[in-house]
């Protein structure tokens, strides 16, 4: 009997397999029908609730159910600057770099937050200077593009000058931000910067320079009123702006990067410069071995090791 039933088992196990084979060949056919089935019950109730709110005397639709559903911030994402933009921006925030809203450029900062100041970009006058006009000496060579170049140049203006960290920082950060936009070097601001102001923003000069980049207010007032006017001329992040407009337009308009830097300290018509372009030359050849493989243990200043 105990035999019997084995076998009786046993026939039944058999039968029952083919069954199963079946049930899952079926289920596995249907997987793609349950899923339109189910999109199109997901359609119709967006659908329905659409149709509901128009003709409920709100004047509301299918994109009016949208904004409910989605929130302002993600749409933006998703509209202004692509799907993946929310995956670059927290890839970005934890590597130190940042997506630069101008030109869509990712670009690594010791001050992050210096690329999401609320202050207009200057590309829109930079643009129009005809890029074959400008000496390949005051393009961006890309030294400036690590953390650690950024990092070594800080630490010897830190230094030499005597600043605040976070400050040094933000001036860093912010020229490689604004040569960025104005595709120009930022190695070459940082030289100007350094020559002409010291890297003090409050620097005034008799003649009426100011800022980080002693431009003279009154002549360029023009430029400035795009930044709400003369109030904000010392601000780095607009001085900054607006005296890479004109030295990349002085540098266009002369013809080389010395003539350039000629005009920009306003010796146009003069015999020589009294030396300032030789000055920003030596200080950006500084920086530029700064930047150098190797070149860490090599920095001095009147003799002294600036990197001790």
């Amino acid at each position: 009997m105990s035999k019997s039933f084995v076998n009786h088992s046993s026939i039944l196990q058999i039968a029952q397999q083919p069954m199963a084979a079946a049930k899952d060949l079926l289920a596995l056919a249907m997987a793609p029908a349950y899923r339109v089935v189910n999109g199109l019950l997901v359609v119709a109730v967006f659908m329905a609730v659409s149709l509901w709110l128009s003709g409920n005397g709100t004047n509301a639709g299918a994109f009016d159910l949208a904004r409910i559903l989605v929130s302002d911030e993600v749409r933006h994402i998703v509209w202004q600057n692509g799907l993946g933009t929310a995956d670059i921006k927290k890839e970005a925030a934890s590597s130190q770099s940042v997506v630069l809203g101008v030109k869509k450029q990712t670009i690594a900062l010791l001050m992050p937050s210096v690329a999401y100041a609320q202050i207009k970009p200057i590309s829109h006058l930079t643009d129009q200077i005809p890029m074959s006009k400008i000496d390949p000496q005051a393009l961006d060579t890309n030294l400036m593009g690590s953390i650690q170049n950024q990092r070594a140049v800080a630490d010897f203006f830190q230094k030499k000058y005597s600043l605040d960290r976070n400050k040094i920082e933000e001036y860093v950060s912010n020229a490689v931000v604004i040569a960025k936009e104005a595709n120009i070097d930022p190695v070459l601001l940082l030289a100007v910067i350094s020559v002409e102001s010291n890297f003090n923003p409050n620097t005034k000069s008799s003649a009426g320079a100011e800022g980080l980049m002693q431009v003279m207010t009154l002549v360029h007032k023009d430029k400035y009123a795009f930044y709400g006017g003369i109030s904000d001329a010392v601000k780095p992040e607009v001085n900054i702006r607006v005296g890479a407009y004109i030295l990349k337009y002085l540098i266009a308009s002369a013809g080389s990067l010395r003539n350039g830097l000629k005009f920009y300290v306003g010796a146009a018509n003069a015999e020589d410069d009294g030396g300032y372009a030789d000055k920003v030359m030596a200080e950006r050849h500084r920086i530029i071995s700064l930047c150098q493989p190797g070149s860490s243990n090599k920095l001095t200043l009147n003799g002294k090791d600036l990197r001790s």
